[in-house]
């Protein structure tokens, strides 16, 4: 009997022993994960010391983000020597692109900063890329866009076909006007017209002083159209043909930048973050061991943005090719 009390007395230390060791390994492992994301967060890649260039990214649709704009004022005051942004976007929310443009003025005060275009850079694209000091974009980059639109679907008379009425009791006729549930009235229409060539003259203004573009060339530019990168070098919109070499190069020439010094991606937002803690695990774990394009599609925001293109209100300055008949 008293060897079967031992038996017992050390199976219970065994398991004690397991259940601590797994406990430790569980933490362990959180411990990593959280490390891994600290250390390719927008916070460390943005404090790292030495002389770098940063490199960031404007993709998709724009619109009002405080996460990137605090990251935008970290990377003022870092070490990072210039700054190189490149911008692929259709453009986004007024107001989202106006925040941005000035958070990138506020960088380019303090930090060398040229802009790349990608593919695209039309509307609020267009005014993030005006905040550089010199833009580049390729030949066939489309450039542009210049104007605001206030849209809103109108389904009156479906709701007087399938025999639905939406009442509504207003404090003033121009109260939550236009209602997409009855026609715009000439009042409500003259009052978002007012808005949309407010905001227009906002932009065109910005376009003069920023690219110093005024007259005829100005009303040109101004249009709405898109045009071609080499049709906005010759219109003054953009600075020079050319890519991320060309904007090193113009670096190096008018800001004394060494044209060796590394070039470094700086997120303006912590990628790994806004994930669950499978995908944080491993894309922690794609990013340790250098495989720094699985972990970015691993991250992939393509979906969520496509999803946000549905719910952007209020004035835009957005281009998108029209949908076909």
């Amino acid at each position: 009997m008293a060897l079967d009390a031992d038996m017992i007395v050390d199976r219970r230390r065994l398991r004690r022993k397991l259940i601590f060791w797994r406990i430790f390994a569980l933490l362990l492992i959180v411990g990593v994960v959280a490390a891994g994301a600290a250390m390719f967060s927008d916070r460390g890649m943005a404090s790292r010391p030495g002389a770098y260039i940063a490199r960031i990214k404007i993709n998709g649709l724009i619109r009002g983000d405080a996460e990137r704009i605090e990251a935008l004022d970290r990377l003022a005051k870092s070490t990072a020597r210039a700054v190189i942004v490149h911008v692929d976007s259709p453009g986004g929310t007024t107001a989202g692109s106006e925040q941005l443009h000035d958070a990138l003025r506020k960088v380019a005060a303090r930090k060398p900063t040229a802009v790349v275009i990608n593919g695209l850079a039309a509307s609020g694209g267009y005014i993030a890329a005006m905040a550089g000091d010199y833009v580049v974009a390729q030949n066939t980059s489309l450039v542009g866009s210049v104007g605001v639109i206030f849209q809103y679907p109108n389904v009156s008379e479906l709701m007087k076909t399938v025999g639905v009425q939406i009442e509504s009791i207003k404090s003033t006729p121009l109260k939550a006007a236009p209602s997409g549930y009855e026609p715009t009235s000439p009042e409500a229409r003259a009052a978002i017209e007012g808005i949309v060539k407010d905001g227009y003259t906002w932009f065109k203004e910005l376009v003069a002083d920023r690219r110093k573009i005024s007259g005829e060339t100005l009303e040109r530019v101004s249009d709405g159209r898109i045009f071609s990168g080499r049709q906005a070098l010759e219109l003054k919109m953009i600075d020079q043909i050319g890519d991320e070499r060309v904007a090193i190069e113009w670096l190096a020439k008018e800001r004394n930048v060494d044209a060796q010094t590394p070039v470094r991606d700086v997120p303006l937002r912590d990628r790994l973050g806004n994930l669950s803690f499978l995908h944080l695990g491993a894309a922690s774990l794609l990013e340790a061991v250098g495989l720094h394009v699985l972990a970015e599609r691993l991250s992939d925001t393509g979906t969520l943005q496509a999803l946000e293109r549905m719910n952007l209100d209020g004035l835009l300055a957005l281009w998108h090719p029209p949908a076909a008949n």
